[in-house]
């Protein structure tokens, strides 16, 4: 689900103000519209019922064709909006009413200029009743196994009804007995050998020793970075981090979810923000037993090339670059546009003071892991884990790292992050880095009350 932009009119306001662009971003978790403009706009905004619509009184505002076009770009799949109304209210008030197909919580919000855009004013709408996500997962990993079983039962019932369908064979005549011809100069021809069946293609190289029976769900938290407004580094020819990580996400949870016991829960599964904070969050909620965030490195010079992988660090940062990579990986939530409102700013601190050094002792352990696998897919940055102040790895109870696929500022790595086939040998090597952490390092039983 990509952005629906908007550009507006260069004069749209009479009043000194004028919109750059509108953009709206539909996803399961919300829907979140954008209005930019080169000065900061005032509103008003209240809820009305049957049916639920969202009132928004813009000030200083004068209606235009432009504005009046907004109308039909609301997307038909649309989980929260159904349709946008805008007018003139009053000769200096626009307003905009926003027609929903649920209820909703909205979040209206102002963000100044940064990165690229000017001011902002945003609308996110929530749902009013959020479901269960460790349910929503185990409803679909039941729901997965039934299709495959009626898969199986189907295609048995088919073998049985081709087999009671076909005309019994003739009994075979009694051949008379004949005495084999030998020819003195020619040996007798052997039939060909018959080839063995293809092995079936394994999971993961991993020794017998390493084959841990494990007994529960287990869940993994795949958190593509970015997203929404939020494009992430853009490489050379305008690849956007967001995009690419998104595909590696999303095949990377395909192949997760093949293997017995394991499903994961997305942070982000189409093109829409999330705060670093709820990324953590979304991982407690569901009990997650890994936390594995994807981005793509990007540097000032484009020679800088190679994947690496990061853990927490409580103190100070490995190295200088990994210090720079935390920086700008933690200056997302200003770019993707946060709620000041509702963001607690001591909860990352409070978080990082809970982190045991046994999360961060696992989580070496799976960077170890994932490091060594991608280092047979393509070079390494660094050949070892890393370590710095990453905001979304500072889940106190959950073994998380982040893994920088790539240099998407080298031309010849963004090609790279661009080509299928090595998306899915990375793919790969991550499944297979996983599994092998799993495998020396078998899961507990749940216990813990979130």
């Amino acid at each position: 689900m990509g952005a629906l932009v908007l550009a507006l009119g260069a004069r749209e306001i009479a009043y000194g103000a004028s919109i750059v662009a509108v953009r709206v971003w539909p996803a399961s978790d919300y829907t979140r519209v954008t209005i930019e403009s080169d000065t900061a706009l005032t509103q008003n905004n209240f809820m009305a019922e049957n049916p639920n619509r969202l009132v928004i009184d813009i000030e200083g505002l004068e209606l235009s064709p432009a504005l009046r076009e907004l109308v039909g770009k609301v997307r038909p799949d649309d989980p929260y909006i159904a349709g946008v109304r805008v007018g003139q209210n009053t000769p200096r008030v626009v307003r905009l009413v926003i027609d929903l197909k649920q209820a909703t919580k909205p979040q209206v919000f102002t963000l100044g200029p940064v990165a690229a855009y000017q001011n902002r004013l945003v609308f996110d709408l929530y749902p009013s009743e959020e479901r269960d996500p460790l349910l929503a997962l185990v409803l679909d990993k039941e729901k997965a196994e039934q299709e495959a079983a009626k898969s199986v039962r189907d295609a048995l019932g088919e073998f049985i009804g081709k087999i009671g369908d076909k005309p019994p064979a003739p009994p075979a005549a009694t051949p008379l007995p004949q005495q084999p011809t030998v020819s003195p100069t020619t040996p007798p021809t052997m039939p060909p050998p018959t080839p063995a069946p293809a092995a079936p293609r394994p999971a993961g190289p991993l020794p017998p020793q390493l084959q841990n029976k494990i007994d529960r769900l287990i869940v993994i938290a795949l958190d593509p970075g970015h997203g929404g407004e939020d494009p992430g580094a853009t490489g050379p020819s305008g690849l956007h981090e967001k995009d690419v990580v998104l595909k590696i996400g999303l095949q990377l949870r395909d192949r997760l979810n093949g293997m017995p016991n394991i499903r994961v829960m997305m942070t982000r599964d189409a093109d829409f923000f999330v705060p670093l904070g709820e990324r953590v969050k979304k991982a407690r909620r569901v009990q997650a037993d890994l936390f594995v965030s994807i981005h793509a490195d990007a540097f000032f010079t484009p020679e800088a090339r190679g994947a690496s992988v990061f853990a927490l660090s409580q103190g100070g940062a490995s190295s200088a670059a990994a210090r720079w990579m935390a920086n700008r990986e933690n200056a997302a939530d200003a770019v993707g546009g946060v709620n000041i409102a509702n963001k607690d700013e001591t909860v990352l601190r409070t978080m990082l003071d809970m982190s045991t050094t046994a999360q961060i002792r696992d989580s070496l352990k799976l960077g170890g892991e994932v490091l060594g696998q991608i280092g047979k897919v393509g070079k390494l940055h660094k050949g070892s884990v890393e370590q710095a102040s990453f905001a979304v790895l500072k889940a106190p109870d959950i073994p998380s790292i982040l893994v920088e696929s790539a240099f998407i500022s080298n031309p010849e790595e963004e090609a790279k992050l661009r080509d299928p086939d090595y998306q899915a040998r990375l793919v790969e090597a991550l499944a297979i880095g996983i599994q092998r952490y799993f495998a020396r390092n078998p899961p507990l039983a749940r216990s813990r009350q979130l």
